[in-house]
């Protein structure tokens, strides 16, 4: 195919495709916000439709994204077209389409670029001992967390206070050169040499530490209250529509289906790939992963003596409560080690992942060797994300709730829709030793009104996980 690279790199095995996608998929929405949607929502009355609608997305969205990334052997944009040709015979309009969730990509890797500053800079602290010194005082803690360069007008000013705070100050601008900087070096040693080969130490690292933290806590002193919250049913909260619109929600976007980095991935995959089982393994593993993020942070809030129901989800758990209520355990310090360690690896997979649909791209696009590509990337991700630094958050909804499940839709729309039902089929079975019958393509109908109406409640309600 035109848009195929020549010499293309790709996975070397079939468990290190599966642990990148699972680290892709793993990141901060399985650590910040799970637990907190878990304990808000009554425990097993939230898991219930969480469960129903990750099996659901496992079987439909994954696979038809790593299904067109392989047919294609290419990114979105080639994916998209391919896709098109297919139905219309002209790749134009799929191509143009395909931009989109590059947009995305890009985008929302940028925002997590200044994430990574904060975790980077948080584990820096956890080793050194000056996390735990400045937990002692919860109100050191917010100017801690605060981001980078706040208020800064300019690209210039934002560097200047990022100078001038030094690397080890208490700005978080050279972190976040830092962290992106890792991350970029990681992308530069290619698919095989780099990402999977990262990923086959990070992510059995990160689910080990996850375990010792969750039986460490679970010996703590009040932390069978927060297994209350884990295991409460409501069965009256079945029936509520927004306990499965929320879960939806976290599904949707902790199993990383946006039309990019699973479509990127499957592109990677040598043709005797097994798409629906290797789907299902990311979604369990990613399922498993946020399980034990719930068993650490509830049952270590329980443990704490903070109410459950004044810990919102997001930064503020991870940056400001948890700092506190690791500090005031026994071994504290080591436990925060632990912790902080992990939560680097699941944002340093996902950062990968996210800057993998661009650096493609350009390499697709513009013909570019695999180092000019992420050197390029990575510029334009520091130059933004120093300018955006006081307003990720707006940055970041902004992505979530528009950008992130168009490009689903998106992708949703071209497999089971504009590329015809017989060649579809024939590419999620393409190596499966269980194919799947028509009711995959009903059930990518099914996803598709799910992807729309994550649209419309994200601009009803500002966001629906």
């Amino acid at each position: 195919m035109s848009n195929e690279i020549q010499s293309r790199d790709g996975f070397r095995s079939q468990w290190g495709f599966t642990l990148a996608c699972i680290g892709s998929a793993v990141g901060m929405g399985n650590i910040w916000r799970f637990p907190i949607m878990v304990a808000r929502w009554g425990g097993l009355t939230f898991l219930i439709p969480y469960f129903i609608i990750v099996v659901l997305v496992g079987n439909s969205g994954i696979m038809e994204e790593f299904a067109l990334g392989r047919r294609a052997k290419a990114g979105p944009i080639g994916a998209f077209g391919c896709a098109a040709e297919a139905r219309t015979g002209s790749r134009r309009l799929g191509r143009t389409v395909g931009v989109i969730p590059i947009v995305g990509s890009l985008m929302l890797a940028i925002g997590y670029t200044v994430v990574m500053s904060w975790i980077f800079k948080y584990t820096f602290m956890a080793i050194t001992g000056s996390l735990y010194a400045m937990g002692q005082d919860m109100s050191l803690i917010g100017p801690a967390f605060d981001a980078a360069a706040p208020g800064a007008e300019s690209f210039g000013e934002a560097v200047g206070m990022m100078l001038s705070s030094g690397v080890f100050g208490t700005g978080n601008g050279v972190w976040l050169i830092i962290g992106l900087a890792v991350a970029l070096v990681i992308m530069a040693m290619g698919v095989a040499k780099g990402i999977e080969a990262a990923n086959k130490i990070m992510m059995p690292v990160l689910f080990g530490l996850f375990i010792i933290l969750a039986v460490y806590i679970g010996f703590q002193p009040g932390a069978s209250g927060g297994y209350r919250f884990l295991f409460a049913l409501d069965p009256r909260g079945l029936v509520n529509p927004q306990v499965w619109i929320y879960a939806f929600g976290q599904a949707f976007f902790s199993l990383s289906v946006a039309g990019n980095g699973s479509v990127i991935y499957g592109s990677y995959l040598p043709r005797d790939e097994d798409i629906p089982a290797s789907a299902r393994r990311v979604a369990l593993f990613d399922t498993i992963a946020a399980l034990l993020a719930a068993f650490v942070i509830i049952p270590a809030i329980g443990a704490s003596g903070f109410a459950m129901g004044d810990i919102d989800p997001g930064p503020g758990l991870m940056f400001v409560y948890l700092v506190n209520i690791l500090n005031g355990m026994p071994g504290g310090r080591i436990i925060g080690v632990i912790f902080y360690v992990a939560v680097l690896f699941a944002g340093l997979s996902s950062i990968v992942n996210l800057y993998e649909a661009p650096v493609a791209t350009m390499q697709e696009q513009f013909k570019l060797k695999r180092g000019p590509a992420v050197a390029v990337t990575g510029v334009i991700g520091a130059v933004v994300a120093l300018l955006i630094q006081p307003y990720t958050s707006q940055w970041m909804d902004i992505v979530s709730i528009y950008i992130c499940p168009l490009g689903a839709a998106l992708a949703a729309v071209m497999f089971f829709v504009v590329l015809p039902r017989r060649e579809a089929l024939e590419e999620v079975n393409r190596g499966a030793r269980r194919p799947v019958g028509r009711w995959f393509e009903y059930l990518g109908y099914v996803f598709i009104v799910l992807c729309v109406l994550a649209l419309v409640l994200g601009a009803i309600y500002g966001g629906i996980g």
